[in-house]
């Protein structure tokens, strides 16, 4: 198969592009600025979702679902949020349509306007306090640790696949606490949560710190960030926390009676990472030939191609391939055997490398002869023969060694730039 894609050095923009549609991640929609995330896309992104769940989970946070729409007079409560969300709000008027005149289209219907005007969610601060109230009246009820995983609509004039759509996919945590110490505590355990995830698991350094005045959550009292750089110099806002203060538990009357008996308003948290992060890890590692994943976020970690020639040398080297992803996936490795006869093998290798696949394994009937197989690694593209019964061993060592070359890759180059580096 042909890549067909730019090179960064040629035009960063249009490679970044064509990585996101030619390695299958996601398409454009039908709807201005909203993107169809493909099923290589989406493993992607669940293998992130899955790790940061567990993350949540361990810090003791717990998982529930709000309404995706929002009253309009719940954003005019807090003078600053409505402010900084107002020009991106999609905003739902009636509730019907009928049939036009001619039978030929829809049309609104005029006699369904609803009497009060729904946003489409663009962050659930909002609807979540307004729950919390009807949820908290003692500290005995605190802290309160909810996340939820969700979409939502931010009305984007300038969109970019993963990086900046009109709807995206994301988590947001809603916590709330009987003072501001375990408020501000839980803000930074939560950057650290990100910064961690992104490391360990992203392979991508980052750069703790805390937003300027203007350019902190619409509504927080502070926020705090992880920014990551890119290739191209500039850098990627990856995560943010954010200390809400009692702004909030103010604008929703979201009260709680303290041990001494007295009452005072809750204080509050909020922290969020996206399907932006998805962007952040095809520009932090891949290269002209295609995308290149990190061992721990790959949908497969491991593919084997056969090599043959004819239906006898297909069938043997097939067995001797399904024999090999058993003992490896044994050994805790995700594996793909792609025993397609309907593309050659250099198709295969080309379209693999362009998918970023960490390890690709051939085999072919000289193998089978040898006990041995080649194996290519995405990262550096050296290739090196093992033999067969070492395999479960050196994969295993050999993902290792190509996640923390990812890491160590990603954090050489961001040394070697000056750190005022221009944002995406």
């Amino acid at each position: 198969m042909s890549k067909d894609i730019s090179t960064r050095a040629e035009n960063y923009s249009k490679w970044y592009n064509d990585i996101v549609t030619k390695a299958n991640l996601a398409d454009n929609s039908a709807v201005r600025g909203c993107m169809v995330i493909k099923p290589y896309g989406y493993a992607i992104w669940e293998k992130m979702q899955q790790a940061l769940d567990k993350m949540f989970k361990d810090t003791g946070h717990v998982n529930a679902y709000f309404p995706l729409f929002i009253p309009k007079s719940f954003l005019s409560k807090e003078a600053a949020h409505v402010e900084g969300f107002a020009k991106e709000c999609a905003v739902v008027t009636h509730y019907r349509l009928k049939n036009d005149e001619n039978g030929k289209g829809v049309i609104v219907d005029p006699d369904a306007k609803l009497e009060e005007e729904l946003i489409v969610r663009p962050t659930s601060e909002t609807i979540i306090w307004n729950t919390y109230r009807e949820w908290i009246q003692s500290y005995r009820d605190l802290p309160l640790l909810i996340n939820q995983w969700a979409n939502v609509v931010r009305w984007e004039m300038r969109t970019r696949l993963f990086l900046r759509t009109a709807e995206f996919l994301w988590q947001e945590g809603h916590t709330a606490h009987a003072t501001a110490e375990e408020a501000v505590e839980e803000t930074e355990k939560m950057l650290e949560v990100y910064a961690h995830f992104a490391e360990t698991f992203m392979a991508i350094p980052v750069i703790k710190g805390r937003k300027t005045a203007n350019e902190r959550f619409a509504g927080a009292v502070d926020t705090y960030c992880i920014e990551a750089m890119m290739q191209d110099g500039k850098a990627l806002q990856a995560g943010t926390s954010h200390f809400l203060g009692q702004n909030f538990a103010k604008a929703f009357d979201v009260k709680f009676t303290g041990k001494d008996g007295k009452q005072d308003f809750v204080w509050a948290t909020s922290w969020g990472v996206s399907t932006r992060l998805m962007g952040a890890l095809i520009m932090t590692h891949s290269d002209d030939q295609g995308l290149v994943l990190p061992p721990k976020l790959a949908p497969f970690q491991v593919v084997i191609v056969p090599i043959y020639r004819s239906d006898e040398e297909f069938q043997k080297v097939c067995d001797a391939g399904k024999s090999i992803k058993q003992e490896l996936e044994k050994a805790g490795i995700s594996v793909k055997l792609d025993d397609r006869d309907t593309h050659k093998p250099g198709f295969k290798f080309n379209e693999h490398e362009l998918r970023g696949v960490p390890v690709r394994i051939a085999i072919g009937p000289r193998d089978l002869e040898n006990g041995t197989v080649e194996i290519a690694r995405r990262d550096t593209l050296e290739k090196e023969i093992l033999h067969i019964q070492d395999l479960p061993t050196k994969i295993a060592h050999l993902l290792e060694q190509i996640q923390q070359n990812l890491y160590t890759r990603a954090l050489t180059k961001r040394e070697e730039q000056p750190l005022a580096f221009k944002q995406w």
